[in-house]
């Protein structure tokens, strides 16, 4: 593996060079090998059966602790096509923090600097596209990426739909959404532990200190969001006595309300959308 990097200069575009110092192809080895070879694994085994049939994959290094270097994003779309694996999309980790629900956290001229050159590496091989994993609600990276000539990505949204739903319940049953609510600040710290997501609880009142009319002024705060975000499997799920505790109730709310609700999403869906055209 080392003679096909070290050593040499690795031309991306004719603009664009990559000189791979030992640490860095060491680096990248160990932090994405056995993901290589698992995927080739997977993607092997899928081919065999799917029996010809179509099949997509897609790629995502995203929840790495550390940002994937340009040459790592080289490293891992040359060996996957060296390996003959043909993927969609590869879900990269990209500099500053895309967290559940609400909009990215960094600096956006770094982020474009980097979005170009993994553009870059994508139009070296030719064959996939970017991928944003937790890109939902990104409305800022929407706008760099969409200021970029000839720049193009798979958006993965995560939740956000489901957030427009309870904006319908807080809209149209308050009393409904303040129990939501309520359930929602007493699970956060247990089930925040497999999202990426920093909302602060002693920065959001108790669900009977807000107003009704101040409910839905919570879908533009970030921790608010963010609570309700990671807390929808015990929400949908919980049941008391084989009855669940919200689900239904949340469903029939929506189903009484079901041109509200199409109007949210679409307006909701229009704001992701608008930046790429």
């Amino acid at each position: 593996a080392e003679r096909r990097y070290l050593k040499r200069e690795i031309n991306i575009n004719n603009e664009f060079k990559l000189q791979i110092t030992e640490k860095e192809f060491l680096r990248a080895y160990a932090k994405y090998g056995k993901a290589i070879a698992h995927i080739k694994t997977m993607y092997d085994y899928l081919k065999k059966v799917a029996n010809g049939k179509p099949f997509e994959v897609e790629v995502s290094v995203d929840e790495t602790e550390s940002v994937t270097t340009i040459f790592e994003h080289f490293f891992f779309a040359n060996e996957l096509t060296r390996l003959d694996v043909e993927f969609v999309s590869l879900a990269p980790r990209f500099v500053g923090d895309f967290e559940k629900g609400i909009d990215y956290k960094g600096d956006l001229n770094l982020f474009k600097s980097e979005y170009r050159k993994h553009l870059a590496v994508i139009n070296h091989f030719g064959n996939y596209k970017i991928s944003l994993h937790s890109g939902s609600d990104k409305f800022s990276v929407y706008k760099v990426i969409g200021s970029i000539r000839g720049a193009f990505t798979h958006v993965k949204t995560a939740g956000t739909s489901y957030l427009e739903a309870l904006r319908v319940v807080a809209v149209k049953n308050p009393s409904l959404f303040k129990e939501i609510f309520n359930f929602a600040l007493g699970l956060y710290e247990t089930e925040k532990k497999s999202y990426h997501v920093s909302a602060d609880l002693n920065k959001l009142k108790k669900p009977e200190e807000y107003s009704d009319s101040e409910l839905v002024e919570l879908f533009s705060s970030n921790d608010a969001r963010q609570v309700l975000h990671v807390t929808f499997g015990r929400v949908l799920t919980t049941k008391i006595d084989s009855e669940f505790l919200f689900k239904d109730r949340i469903l029939n709310c929506l189903k009484e309300n079901e041109e509200t609700h199409y109007e949210f999403l679409y307006k909701h869906f229009r704001k992701h959308l608008e930046p790429f055209e």
